[in-house]
């Protein structure tokens, strides 16, 4: 009976690693896409105005403001100049950073793209 209490803890110490850094991971890949479809709207925002106003400054702004779940300042938006029946496009991106316990901290970059075409 003793013996058995021993083996327990052992196996405890062996699997709780395991454990605890895959439901840092689901936790960790949450957030991920929960930053990815962020960006994904805030692209198709940003072509909108875009593709609206021709105004790639004010597109823009208004894709920084549609991410509102993320850090503004370290959005980085580039968009295409519009012009009457051609595509306008807007690439936004943002580094995101995950830490997973024993596995450590990552930064990798996210990107939505929005693509739409021009009023005239």
């Amino acid at each position: 009976m003793r013996r058995d209490r021993g083996a327990t803890i052992v196996e405890a110490a062996l699997v709780l690693p395991l454990l605890v850094m895959l439901v840092f991971g689901v936790v960790e890949f949450g957030r991920a896409y929960n930053a990815q479809v962020t960006l994904t709207h805030a692209a198709r925002e940003g072509v909108r105005e875009l593709a609206i106003t021709q105004n790639p400054s004010a597109a823009s702004d208004r894709a920084k403001a549609a991410a509102t779940s993320l850090d503004a300042s370290q959005l980085s938006v580039s968009a295409t100049n519009c012009s009457a029946g051609t595509s306008a496009e807007l690439t936004i991106s943002y580094p995101f950073t995950y830490e997973i316990p024993f596995v450590g901290s990552q930064t990798v970059t996210l990107t939505g793209e929005g693509v739409m075409r021009c009023g005239g």
